[in-house]
C-alpha cells in the first residue's frame, strides 16, 4: 500500500522545527532510503516534488523529503515564506546541521523502523542543496550514494566577491531579492558570508567530490540558466568515479514549476527520476 505521512514535526531543544514528508509502500519489507533536500528559495511542497516522492514510493523506496529550518518556512505554512527573518539568517552550517538531524531521525526512530534500511541511505540534493549533500557524503560513512540534480560546484563563487553588489552588502548588513512569485523582498543578512568564510575549507565542494570514495550521479540540464552546465561539468570531472547524466533540453527544474498543477512529471524531470532510480539500484 502506497502511503504518505506529511507534515511530520522534527522539534530538538534551542532549534526551530524541521517539517518532513514519508513517502512509501507499506509492506513486509526493509527499504532503501532516499532523502531529497530543496535549493535556494526552495521548499519540500515545491512544484512536482511530491509526484517525485510518489515515484520513488512506487520503486519501493523509503523517500523523505524536508524544508531546512531557515527556509523561510513555517510549520503552519511551510510554502509562502512567512518567516523572512529565518531566511535571512540561514546558512550552509546551518543546512548541514539539518540534514544531520533528519539522518538521525532515521536512524533511531521507532514508528517506520521495520520499514527503513538504515544501512542503505542514499542523498538527492537540487541546486544549493546539492552543494549540501555532497559535503555530508564526503564525511559520513553512513551515506551509500550521493546525487545532485543542477548541483552547483562552488559556493564562494556565488557570492561575487568584490562586486558592488556584494560591497553595498557588507557595508549595509543586509540584502533583499525578490521573489518572484509571491513579490516578497527577501532578505540576506551577512552572516551568511561569514559563516561561509569561518567554514571556508569545509564547505570547499570540489574538496568534497575528490574525497568521494561511495558512487556519485551528476545530473543536469543542457538548458540551465540558474546553475549553469559547466557545474555539472566540474562535479563530474572532480573524481573518476562520478557518473554524468546530461538532460537534453532540461532547465534547472528540469521543466517543472510551481504550482504544478499536472498528475504527471513532465518528460524531463521523469527521465531524472528514472535515470537517477536505476543508478540506485546499479550501485
Amino acid at each position: 500500500m502506497n502511503t504518505k505521512i506529511l507534515n511530520n514535526i522534527l522539534e530538538k531543544e534551542n532549534r526551530k522545527p524541521i517539517l518532513f514528508d514519508l513517502f512509501f509502500n507499506k509492506n513486509s519489507g526493509k527499504k532503501p532510503v532516499v532523502i531529497f533536500c530543496h535549493g535556494y528559495k526552495g521548499f519540500k511542497d515545491w512544484g512536482a516534488w511530491s509526484l517525485v516522492a510518489e515515484s520513488f514510493s512506487k520503486k519501493n523506496f523509503f523517500f523523505l523529503k524536508f524544508n531546512f529550518s531557515h527556509n523561510g518556512g513555517t510549520v503552519d505554512n511551510p510554502i509562502d515564506f512567512p518567516d523572512l527573518d529565518s531566511f535571512g539568517n540561514n546558512n550552509f552550517s546551518l543546512e548541514l546541521e539539518d540534514l544531520d538531524r533528519v539522518i538521525e531521525w532515521i536512524l533511531t526512530n521507532k514508528d517506520y523502523s521495520d520499514q527503513i534500511d538504515c544501512d542503505n541511505i542514499s542523498l538527492i540534493g537540487h541546486s544549493r542543496g546539492g552543494g549540501i549533500v555532497l559535503i555530508k557524503a564526503s564525511e559520513d560513512k553512513k551515506i551509500k550514494r550521493v546525487i545532485t540534480w543542477a548541483g552547483v560546484r562552488d559556493f564562494k563563487e556565488r557570492f561575487n566577491i568584490g562586486s558592488p553588489e556584494f560591497e553595498l552588502w557588507e557595508k549595509n548588513g543586509v540584502t533583499y531579492i525578490e521573489n518572484a512569485r509571491t513579490k516578497q523582498m527577501m532578505p540576506h543578512y551577512f552572516q551568511f558570508f561569514k559563516d561561509f568564510l569561518k567554514n571556508e575549507s569545509k564547505f570547499k565542494i570540489e574538496s568534497a567530490v575528490g574525497k568521494l570514495s561511495i558512487p556519485y550521479l551528476v545530473v543536469h540540464g543542457e538548458k540551465d540558466t540558474s546553475v549553469l552546465p559547466k557545474n555539472g561539468e566540474s562535479l563530474f570531472s572532480w573524481n573518476r568515479k562520478n557518473e554524468i547524466f546530461r538532460v537534453a533540453g532540461g532547465d534547472h527544474t528540469f521543466s517543472s514549476k510551481h504550482p504544478w498543477n499536472s498528475n504527471s512529471l513532465p518528460i524531463e524531470l521523469d527521465l531524472v527520476v528514472k535515470k537517477t532510480i536505476e543508478f540506485i539500484e546499479g550501485n
